[in-house]
C-alpha cells in the first residue's frame, strides 16, 4: 500500500462527517491544554488565583493539592519524607488518571505534546522518512533510570532536565531554558525519531501508562467490521501497535478494545475514520452483538 500524504489522511472522514467531526476530539484536546495553561497563567498575570504552582506541584482553589507522581517518586527514592499535602496530591492525580487513562496526561495536558505534534507534522509535511528506532519499553527503562538517580543522588534530579516542568515552569515564570529545551526535543522529533520523545522516551509517559494500566475508560473498534483497511488510524495514531488487536483480532477472538497502556486516548482514530469504527466506551462493553431469543432478533450494545 503506497504512503499517504498529508492532505490525504482525514480526507474521507471529512467528506463523510464533515470538518468540524473529522476534528472534533483535536480541537478538544488543544482547548483543553491551552486552557489548562491558561488556568495556570491567570493568578500571575491578573492576579486571580483560580490555582497556584505548576504541573510538578499545584493547589487548586487554596483547597486541593495535586502532585505529579514522577516528582512523588523521585522524593521517595531520594529517601524524603513527602508531606501529607503531597500524599493527597498524589493519590488525587493517580486516581483521576486510573480512572480516564494514565496516558490521556500525555495527550490532554501536558504541554510537549503541542511541540512534539508541531515536530510530527512537519516531519510528514516534509516527507521525511526513516531514522531512529527505540524499544517499545524504552521509557519504562528510562523511569527506572530516574528513581535510581534520584536514591543515588539523594535527590529529585530529574526535575533538573524534565522537559515538560521546565518548559511550564517557563512558560508561567519566564523564559529561562525552557525554548531550548522545546527546541531541542523539536529537532529530535523531526529528525531523529519520529515521535521519538513522547512514544519511547519519555520517563512520565511511562508512569502514566503503569498508573492507567486497568483504565474504564477506552478507545473501542466496535465497528471494526465496517473497515476498509485506508489506515487512516494507524497514520495518526501517536501509539500505531495498540490499534492492530483491537481493530483485526476478530478472528482471534479478541475484544474490540484497546487494552494497551499506552494508548494515550488523543481520540485522533475516532476523528479520522469515515466509516465510524473508533468511539470512546469502557472496556467493560460486550460491543455489538445480534442475539436471537425465542425467534426474534435483538440487538445489544
Amino acid at each position: 500500500m503506497s504512503i499517504k500524504s498529508l492532505s490525504e489522511i482525514g480526507k474521507d472522514a471529512i467528506e463523510a462527517k464533515g470538518f468540524v467531526a473529522s476534528y472534533k476530539w483535536l480541537i478538544l484536546r488543544r482547548f483543553s491544554q491551552v486552557s489548562i495553561l491558561l488556568l495556570f497563567l491567570l493568578g500571575p498575570l491578573s492576579g486571580i488565583w483560580i490555582i497556584k504552582g505548576n504541573l510538578s506541584s499545584s493547589l487548586l482553589l487554596d483547597t486541593v493539592p495535586m502532585t505529579e507522581p514522577i516528582v512523588f517518586f523521585q522524593m521517595l527514592a531520594a529517601g524524603v519524607t513527602p508531606m501529607l499535602d503531597a500524599v493527597i496530591g498524589v493519590a488525587i492525580v493517580a486516581v483521576f488518571y486510573l480512572v480516564v487513562g494514565g496516558r490521556a496526561y500525555c495527550s490532554w495536558v501536558c504541554p510537549m505534546n503541542l511541540i512534539t505534534d508541531a515536530a510530527h507534522w512537519l516531519r510528514e509535511t516534509l516527507g521525511i522518512r526513516g531514522g531512529v528506532r527505540f524499544h517499545r519499553n524504552l521509557r519504562y527503562w528510562m523511569l527506572g533510570m530516574v528513581l535510581i538517580l534520584s536514591a543515588v543522588t539523594g535527590t529529585m534530579a530529574y526535575e533538573m532536565f524534565n522537559p515538560v516542568s521546565i518548559m511550564h515552569r517557563g512558560i508561567i515564570f519566564g523564559v529561562g531554558m525552557a525554548w531550548s529545551i522545546a527546541l531541542a526535543i523539536f529537532l529530535f522529533d523531526l529528525l531523529i525519531a519520529r515521535r521519538g520523545w513522547c512514544s519511547h522516551l519519555c520517563p512520565m509517559g511511562g508512569l502514566y501508562s503503569l498508573i492507567g494500566k486497568y483504565s474504564p475508560l477506552r478507545v473501542r473498534a466496535d465497528g471494526r467490521e465496517a473497515c476498509n483497511d485506508c489506515m487512516d488510524c494507524f497514520a495518526v495514531c501517536p501509539e500505531p501497535q495498540v490499534i492492530k488487536p483491537a481493530l483485526k483480532g476478530a478472528k482471534q477472538g479478541i475484544a474490540p478494545v484497546i487494552l494497551a497502556s499506552e494508548c494515550t486516548n488523543c481520540g485522533r482514530c475516532i476523528d479520522v475514520c469515515a466509516l465510524r469504527v473508533f468511539k470512546f466506551g469502557t472496556r467493560f462493553e460486550t460491543g455489538n452483538k445480534l442475539l436471537v431469543k425465542k425467534g426474534s432478533m435483538h440487538q445489544a450494545c
